[in-house]
């Protein structure tokens, strides 16, 4: 019998509030920046100037670093258990969750890096 505490709660946390921003944010990151930018609806919407004062308040880089690194971590754990399921790997098997969280959480500490650094 195992007595130990399990992680698992925290990863399946961060899996479901990252698929939550996911899912709400990106398709609105695509629509204004794939679409509406490129085809001329937004004018001088990305002009230098206004993204680099966008960009320079600490809630639009505390936006950019929430939406990016519970992303990364929705993706971990999605990738995690399909390797799991799809090849037919032990989900518990060490190395898989050290390569896709660990992958995570560098991700997160490089965009906190190059969003201070902005």
């Amino acid at each position: 019998m195992k007595t130990g505490r399990s992680s698992e709660p925290i990863w399946w946390l961060l899996f479901a509030v990252g698929g939550t921003v996911a899912a709400f944010l990106v398709p609105v990151h695509i629509a204004v920046g794939g679409i509406a930018g490129p085809a001329g609806w937004i004018p001088q919407a990305f002009a230098y100037d206004r993204m680099v004062g966008l960009i320079s308040h600490p809630l639009s880089r505390l936006y950019l670093f929430a939406l990016i690194s519970l992303s990364l971590f929705h993706w971990a754990h999605r990738f995690r258990y399909t390797l799991a399921e799809g090849l037919r790997l032990k989900a518990s098997w060490l190395p898989i969750p050290i390569a896709c969280y660990g992958s995570a959480i560098v991700g997160t500490i490089l965009a906190a890096a190059v969003l201070m650094r902005l």
